[in-house]
């Protein structure tokens, strides 16, 4: 877990919209941001930015179009580590007075700025620095084709302020347009309508007519081309992996159709991906329009290609439907997580969403040991005050949530469940929510003063308590009752031919998790000569193998487990080998060893992360 902070923010008030985006609902409080938006509040923005990858700095103009909703003589927005050079008020530009506040740790100042009763237009002139967390500036040398420099952008939960001026929280929706200038050898891209190729000037423009919160404001700018997969979909990489990243993803196109089906349509035009440097922290991230990806998942076979359905499932809940504050990420995550295993069934059918289901369950178990079942970070509605909001995002909102919406499902059938999400998603489309607005929707629309069904789904229980509640459904799967049949008796018959039977990344997955505990090393060569898991697994193979080969001492894959923790910025990823590793004294001495090879190739977040552990 990340530092503690030690200052108490300022409350602030956010005020959810409708659906037009005009009338207001009850202001709730979101303390990670000190904007008062109920005051005061963003509705367009017009970002005039260069990239200048020689000093590692975006300079520009941020021109909002504003609500002064109280007639007052300020607004208040987010910076962290900008340097704010000059503000000006109206198309005429007329100077007017800033001032910073007092810095808190992670969430850098308040940027104070007086505005006249009548003001609708404030423009920032700023530029970044080399602290911008959100932004992560690659040499030629951490490219897959090694020859361009790479940027790229990660806002969530509270980083954008690092590189826009803005009122970054998540319940503050706005669109945007942008013009950004590059070098001329590369182009840039966003989360928003993106050219298909480079141009001869360097000089690129965006719209996003959709409103979205900060944390979905993103860039990239390199070397990369695109490829179409169908009419709507399509792949961004660099050169040299363009072609494999649109054979990876060429169902891409049938999942976004997929999801449709189940959840109504598509609304943000075009679905694309873009295809990132191995320092992406994460496996992807939803940011409109335009997924950013790990190369991770680029396996040679479409067997990871799952991912794609919970980015794509965030076009939904997430993108469409927001949490309002990072109390609430769980309405982010889990509802994504339940759509993933919904796209994911229609794709590759029951007998796969099953053993999904087992492997979530068992992340769940896992989540909960690990942070104790009376740990208040395992309640689905959290309370981050005080803390950083990445602390917020752990494995617990993704699973729990997914097996709370699961036993609703279960109770009232999916003929009911599947109309109801439908409808949820429509009612609050551009929407941010908070998780007492769900428990309100889901009372006046599902269960209906139904004592006996608001007893069976025991929403307090789930939403509010720590742990897995009694009412958690069982989980089961044909194919993984097969696998334990042969893990039984591997050791009598041999491992010769089992991965004929063992096929599938999500059932090799199972087999590796559940090892004998007093497996030997001579057992753990031979199975990798049969399987070759350090040589030839993908990414969550080699992941799940390289855990068993730290705690099993099988030092023939230490130097692919090295290579590994260098080669990818995956925080999640990461931890789970660093966690592994550190439970021994030599284990510890290996995984600082490792981290200062490899944090200067880590994103900022996995830095932070990393380095508080092996402290």
């Amino acid at each position: 877990m990340k530092k503690i902070i030690l200052a108490t923010l300022f409350l602030t008030a956010l005020a959810c919209q409708k659906k037009d985006q005009t009338e207001k609902t009850a202001v709730v409080t979101d303390e990670h941001s000190y904007s008062k938006p109920e005051l005061a509040v963003v509705k367009h923005l017009d970002l005039d930015i260069k990239v200048d990858f020689d000093t590692q700095t975006i300079s520009g103009k941020a021109s909002w179009l504003i609500d002064n909703i109280s007639k007052g003589n300020e607004i208040i927005f987010d910076e962290n580590t900008l340097n704010i050079t000059k503000v000006t008020l109206g198309d005429e530009e007329k100077e007017t007075k800033f001032e910073l506040g007092a810095a808190v740790e992670f969430h850098g100042k308040p940027l104070h700025i007086t505005i006249e009763p009548n003001t609708t237009k404030v423009n920032i002139y700023y530029s970044t620095n080399k602290d911008a967390i959100a932004l992560q500036w690659l040499t030629p040398e951490q490219t897959a084709d090694k020859k361009k420099p790479f940027l790229f952008s990660q806002g969530e939960s509270i980083w954008s302020r690092t590189w826009i001026p803005c009122q970054d929280s998540p319940g503050v929706r706005f669109t945007y347009n942008a013009k950004v200038t590059v070098p001329k050898d590369l182009m840039a891209v966003m989360s928003a309508v993106n050219p298909q190729q480079k141009n001869d000037t360097g000089v690129y423009t965006f719209k996003q007519d959709k409103a979205i919160p900060s944390y979905l404001m993103a860039i990239a700018v390199g070397d990369i081309e695109f490829k179409a997969i169908d009419n709507r979909t399509g792949v961004y990489a660099e050169p040299s992996l363009i072609k494999k990243a649109a054979w990876e993803f060429a169902e891409l196109g049938k999942m976004v159709i997929a999801a449709e089906k189940l959840y109504g349509p598509y609304r943000w035009g075009r679905y694309d991906v873009l295809v990132l440097p191995p320092s992406f922290p994460y496996g992807g991230m939803e940011n409109p329009n335009l997924t950013f990806l790990t190369p991770g998942v680029i396996a040679g076979d479409r067997s990871l290609t799952s991912l794609l359905a919970h980015e794509l499932g965030h076009s939904w809940s997430g993108n469409l439907v927001t949490n309002a504050t990072w109390d609430d990420i769980w309405l982010n995550e889990g509802f994504t997580t339940y759509v993933e295993h919904r796209i994911g069934e229609e794709i590759f059918g029951k007998e796969e969403a099953e053993m999904q289901d087992v492997l979530t369950r068992k992340d769940l178990d896992d989540n909960i040991a690990e942070f104790g079942a009376t740990n208040p970070d395992t309640r689905l509605k959290v309370s981050l005050t005080g803390r950083n909001p990445d602390d917020g995002i752990s494995q617990i909102p993704y699973v729990k949530g997914y097996n709370f919406l699961k036993v609703i499902e279960q109770a009232v059938g999916r003929e009911k469940f599947d109309p109801f999400i439908k409808n949820y998603f429509d009612a609050h489309a551009f929407q941010s929510i908070t998780t007492e607005d769900f428990v309100k929707y889901i009372n006046d629309n599902l269960i209906k003063g139904d004592k006996a069904l608001a007893d069976k789904l025991k929403l307090d229980d789930w939403i509010y308590k720590p742990g897995i509640p009694s009412n958690i459904i069982s989980v089961h799967s044909d194919d993984f009752t097969a696998i334990d049949s042969i893990q039984k008796n591997w050791r009598k018959t041999g491992v010769k031919g089992l991965s004929q039977k063992i096929k599938s990344t999500t059932e090799k997955q199972h087999f590796i998790d559940y090892l004998p505990a007093d497996i030997t090393v001579e057992e753990m060569a031979a199975i990798d000569g049969e399987f070759s898991f350090t040589k030839n697994g993908n990414f969550v193979i080699k992941r799940q193998w390289f855990v068993q080969a730290i705690r099993h001492d099988y030092k023939t894959a230490y130097p692919a487990i090295e290579q590994f923790m260098i080669a990818t910025s995956r925080t999640g990823s990461l931890m789970t080998l660093y966690k592994e590793l550190v439970k021994t004294p030599e284990g510890k001495v290996w995984a600082k060893q490792i981290f200062d090879k490899a944090k200067s190739g880590y994103h900022a977040t996995t830095v932070q992360a990393v380095g508080d552990l092996l402290k």
